[in-house]
């Protein structure tokens, strides 16, 4: 038998904990293709920040939840399309990689608190995923603060499959990245790497939010 969601909750804190890192990593629990039933569950054990990748699937959640409140990211690339529905559904958009997303979504968030967002880094540079080249960091982030209606937080990425060494080498250059921005923005404060496989390195590395999926919810369902 599976272990049941509150055993894996505690052994998520527990490996969060060992992993060291400069400060306390927040979890944020991908729960795309998960059932609100499963959602409610862990929201009961005190979870609060949830990630989806799907806006037309985290819409039909939020509205299923409403009574709960839950912070919602997407982290799952934005098409130009769905960008204004992104930016009045979710509180955060982890998924920011190119100029033409941030007017579209500073223009869907008009009339609401300003969207959290991260700008998603391609840091491996690698053909079949989303994300901005390093060196382009710097253009997207002042784009984004001249946006009054979205508040730049900080970096999101997803480095290659590889061996530790080298992900510890694309989550060290994440740290680096993160660091200039850091010290050129006062808002910036996360920096979102580490998923169920490799999260501790990432802790140790200076992530200090982790998505996990598979490790909590197991396998995913349909909605």
């Amino acid at each position: 038998m599976a272990p049941a969601l509150p055993q894996k909750l505690h052994e998520i804190e527990a490996r969060m904990a060992a992993a060291g890192g400069s400060g306390k990593a927040q979890l944020l629990a991908v729960s795309k293709l998960q059932t609100t039933a499963a959602i409610r569950e862990v929201y009961a054990l005190g979870q609060r920040d949830f990630g989806e990748n799907y806006v037309q699937e985290a819409a039909e959640k939020r509205q299923a939840l409403a009574d709960l409140d839950i912070t919602w990211h997407l982290i799952g690339p934005l098409q130009s399309n769905k960008a204004a529905q992104a930016a009045r559904l979710f509180d955060w958009v982890q998924s920011i990689d190119r100029a033409k997303i941030v007017p579209l979504l500073g223009h869907g968030r008009q009339g609401l608190p300003p969207l959290q967002v991260l700008i998603q880094v391609n840091v491996d540079d690698e053909q079949s995923k989303s994300g901005c080249v390093p060196d382009a960091i710097p253009g997207l982030a002042d784009l984004i603060q001249q946006q009054p209606n979205l508040c730049l937080r900080g970096l999101m990425a997803i480095p290659a499959p590889a061996d530790s060494a080298a992900r510890q080498r694309a989550f060290r250059s994440m740290f680096e990245w993160y660091e200039q921005l850091r010290e050129r923005y006062p808002t910036v404060d996360t920096l979102s790497m580490g998923m169920s496989d490799d999260f501790e390195l990432a802790i140790h590395e200076g992530a200090n939010l982790i998505r996990v999926g598979s490790a909590l919810f197991g396998a995913r369902k349909s909605a």
